[in-house]
C-alpha cells in the first residue's frame, strides 16, 4: 500500500446486510419512467444561494434558492429544444451555464458551445461566448464577437469576481488550429487570448493562482505529449517523459507546492493509476492503483484546488486519500460514517468550507442532496432526486465476480426481488451498452423496475467495457460475436449451477450494442433465453459501414476498422440479422426511427430476416426518437411493452 494513502470502505456496513423478505409495495411504471427531479446542486462562494438542475416539461432548466428563506430567487429556462447544461458559480452573485440542445438522432444533447451568464436575482443575463456574439461594425465601443468553436470553462477564477478562463475547441483547423484559453469577462463577454495548446485538442490544468502552466497534447491524436509552460506568457516546452511509458494521461490538479502535479495515467494496458508528475525533477510516483478498475471519480476542492479523493468503484464505492489528514478527507470521513451504506460524495463547498453541499445514494436509494453546516455539525436534506421511491421497497445489489472459459476474471451486479429468497428466480440479463461502457453498484430504475415485478437482474461488465484498463478493453475487439457473449453466458451459467435462477426462466434484453448482445446472445444458446428484446439496437454489423453517424466520420471508420474489423464473412458470421436461423427465443425490437447511432436500417434488417424465417417478433418504431428516450411517455410506453413480453415469456 502506497504510504500517501488511507483506505476508507465507504460500504463496509454491506458485509453484514442481511436480506429482508418483507413484502415490497408494487409500483407502477410511471415510478420508474419518470425522470429526476433535481440534479447537479451547488452552492454559492459565500453560501448564501444553492443551485440545482429542475426538470421543468421535460428539459433542464436551474433554479437558485437563498438559504436563508428556502425560496427560488430565479430560474433559467431556455425556449424551444434548448436546455440548460453543465453550469459553475464564477461570483457570489453570478453563475454560467451551457446552453445545450436535444436532437431526436443524438443520444446525448447536442452542445455548440453558447455560455450564457446570469446573476442569482436574474439580472444581466447575457451570452459571454459562442457564436452569439455581435459583430464589431463602425463602432470605437469594444464589443463581443463570435466564437468559430466549442467552449468549455476552464477555471472559473473564485478569486476574481469579473473574469473567467474558457478553453475553445475550434470547428475547422483553417482558423484556429490548435486549442484556445481565453480570458473572459463575465459581464460583458470581452475575451483576451491567453494561450494557444502546443498540438491539436490540448488540454490545460490551471495552478492554485490560475495559471495556465501544463498541457496535455497529441499531434497525432494518438501519442499524447505533455508542455510546461513557467510563466504566463511564456513558451511552451515539452516535458521529457520519455521511459516512463505512461498512456492516456489526464491532468486532475497541482499539489500544495505547485511543483507538481497529479494525473491519471495507463501503463502496460492496466487500469488507470493517479500518478504524481514533478515539473522539476520529471520523476513521476505513483501514488494510487486499485488491482482492478480505474478511478471513477478525482475529487478536487474547487476552492482550494486540491486533490482530497479517489473513488473507485470495484465491487461498491471506495475511497482513497491522498492526505488523510486534511479537512476535506476528514470531513468525507466524518460523513461516509454518518451516512453507513451510502455512496458519499461531496460535491460542492463555499469558500470558507464551513458549508458543504453532500450528495448520498445507494443501489436502494436514488439519491439525496443534503447541506452540512460545520458551525453547528448539521445535515438538511435539500433535494431528493426521485422523492417518491420508498428505499424499503427497493432491491438490493450484489456485486459477484467469476472466470470466464478462458480465464478472465469477470465482474457483475446481481439484483435479487425484494421478499425472495434466492432460489430458482426469473432472471433477465441487461448487458450495457458501448461496448466501451460499464456498469457501477448504484440505483437503476429500469433494473429496480424489473425486481419490483419479481425478477432477478444480472449486469456484466463483459470484456470490452471500459474502465479495468486497456488490455481488457481491447480483449474485446473483433470479438462482439463471440467471447463478449461467452462472458455474459458464463455469468448466467454461474446462477445456474448454484440454483439462484431457474434455467428455464430466463430472457435478455439491453439497448444499443446492449440490443446487440441480447440477440447475439440469444443466437449462441439457443435454449438459454426464453425471449430477446433489443432497444435501438446494432443486428448488422456489414451495416455499420454503410449507415450511421460512426461511419460518416474518418475516426469512427478507423474506430470500426479496430473493433470490428472488415472481414465481411466475420461480420456477418456476427451478425443476428444473418443467423436468425440459430434462433429460438421470441423477440421484440424497439427503435427509433431518428437514430443515427444505430440507424433504423439495423432494425429493418433484422425485422426482414425474422419475417422471412417466420420466426417470432414484435416491433415498435418511435418516430420521432433518436438513440434513447427524452420523452416520459416514450419511456413508459417501452418499460410497459418490455413487462407485457416479459410476462408473455417467463413465469413470474
Amino acid at each position: 500500500m502506497s504510504r500517501y494513502l488511507t483506505f476508507v470502505l465507504g460500504l463496509a456496513l454491506f458485509t453484514l446486510s442481511f436480506t429482508s423478505f418483507a413484502k415490497p409495495a408494487k409500483l407502477s411504471v410511471e415510478d420508474f419512467s419518470k425522470g429526476n427531479d433535481f440534479s447537479r446542486v451547488t452552492i454559492s462562494p459565500d453560501g448564501n444561494y444553492v443551485a440545482a438542475i429542475k426538470k421543468h416539461e421535460g428539459k433542464n432548466s436551474l433554479i437558485i434558492v437563498d438559504t436563508t428563506k428556502f425560496a427560488v430567487t430565479h430560474a433559467v429556462a431556455f425556449p424551444g429544444n434548448a436546455q440548460v447544461g453543465e453550469y459553475h458559480w464564477v461570483n457570489n452573485e453570478r453563475v454560467i451555464l451551457e446552453k445545450e440542445y436535444l436532437k431526436g438522432w443524438q443520444d446525448t444533447p447536442i452542445y455548440y458551445g453558447e455560455l450564457f451568464a446570469v446573476n442569482v436575482d436574474g439580472s444581466r443575463g447575457a451570452y459571454v461566448i459562442g457564436y452569439h456574439g455581435e459583430q464589431q461594425t463602425g463602432t470605437r465601443l469594444k464589443k463581443q464577437t463570435p466564437v468559430q468553436g466549442t467552449s468549455y470553462l476552464l477555471d472559473p477564477l473564485l478569486h476574481d469576481d469579473k473574469k473567467v478562463l474558457v478553453v475553445t475547441y475550434p470547428w475547422t483547423a483553417t482558423n484556429e488550429p490548435t486549442t484556445v484559453v481565453y480570458e473572459v469577462d463575465v459581464y460583458r463577454g470581452l475575451r483576451t487570448l491567453i494561450t494557444r495548446s502546443p498540438a491539436p485538442m490540448g488540454e490545460f490544468l490551471t495552478d492554485h493562482d490560475g495559471n495556465v502552466r501544463i498541457a496535455v497534447s497529441s499531434d497525432d491524436y494518438l501519442n499524447a505529449t505533455v508542455h510546461v509552460r513557467e510563466s504566463e506568457g511564456g513558451f511552451w516546452k515539452e516535458l521529457d517523459l520519455k521511459g516512463i511509458n505512461y498512456t492516456d494521461i489526464t491532468l486532475k490538479a497541482f499539489d500544495k507546492s505547485g511543483e507538481s502535479v497529479y494525473a491519471t495515467a495507463s501503463k502496460d494496458g492496466e487500469a488507470e493509476s493517479v500518478i504524481k508528475i514533478n515539473l522539476k525533477t520529471k520523476e513521476v510516483t505513483k501514488i494510487f492503483q486499485d488491482k482492478h478498475v480505474s478511478p471513477s471519480h478525482i475529487w478536487v476542492d474547487e476552492i482550494s484546488k486540491e486533490l482530497f479523493a479517489i473513488e473507485t468503484v470495484a465491487d461498491y464505492p471506495n475511497y482513497a486519500f491522498v492526505d488523510s489528514n486534511s479537512p476535506k478527507s476528514q470531513r468525507l470521513k466524518d460523513l461516509l460514517g454518518a451516512l453507513p451504506g451510502s455512496q458519499v460524495q461531496l460535491v460542492s463547498s463555499t469558500e470558507d468550507d464551513t458549508k458543504n453541499i453532500i450528495f448520498a445514494s445507494s443501489d436502494i436509494n436514488p439519491g439525496q442532496y443534503y447541506l452540512y453546516d460545520a458551525n453547528t455539525n448539521k445535515l438538511r436534506v435539500l433535494f431528493s432526486t426521485r422523492g417518491w421511491i420508498n428505499q424499503d421497497d427497493m432491491a438490493q445489489t450484489t456485486p459477484l465476480r467469476f472466470k470466464s472459459r478462458d480465464g478472465l476474471t469477470i465482474l457483475a451486479y446481481l439484483t435479487v426481488p425484494n421478499g425472495k429468497a434466492e432460489k430458482n428466480l426469473p432472471l433477465v440479463v441487461m448487458p450495457h451498452g458501448g461496448p466501451i461502457a460499464r456498469d457501477y453498484w448504484g440505483y437503476d430504475p429500469e433494473v429496480q423496475m424489473l425486481a419490483n415485478k419479481g425478477m432477478a437482474v444480472l449486469k456484466v461488465n463483459f470484456r470490452g467495457s471500459e474502465g479495468f484498463g486497456m488490455n481488457f478493453q481491447e480483449a474485446g475487439y473483433r470479438q462482439w460475436g463471440q467471447n463478449i457473449q461467452h462472458d455474459i453466458i458464463d455469468g448466467v451459467k454461474l446462477l445456474i449451477n448454484d440454483g439462484t435462477v431457474d434455467k428455464d426462466n430466463i430472457c435478455i434484453m439491453g439497448t444499443s450494442f446492449g440490443g446487440y448482445s441480447a440477440l447475439q446472445s440469444a443466437i449462441i444458446e439457443p435454449d438459454m433465453f426464453k425471449c430477446a428484446i433489443g432497444l435501438m439496437g446494432v443486428y448488422d454489423l456489414p451495416l455499420m459501414y454503410e449507415e450511421g453517424d460512426t461511419q460518416a466520420r474518418s475516426y469512427g471508420v478507423n474506430f470500426l476498422k479496430t473493433v470490428i474489423g472488415t472481414d465481411e464473412a466475420e461480420l456477418k458470421a456476427f451478425s443476428p440479422a444473418y443467423n436468425v436461423d440459430k434462433l429460438k427465443a421470441p423477440v421484440l425490437i424497439v427503435h427509433g426511427g431518428e437514430d443515427e447511432r444505430a440507424p433504423i436500417e439495423q432494425a429493418e434488417s433484422l425485422e426482414a430476416a425474422l419475417k422471412k424465417a417466420k420466426h417470432p417478433y414484435e416491433i415498435t418504431i418511435l418516430d420521432d426518437e433518436g438513440h434513447g428516450f427524452y420523452k416520459e411517455e416514450h419511456r413508459t410506453l417501452y418499460y410497459k411493452k418490455v413487462l407485457a413480453f416479459l410476462d408473455d415469456h417467463l413465469k413470474l
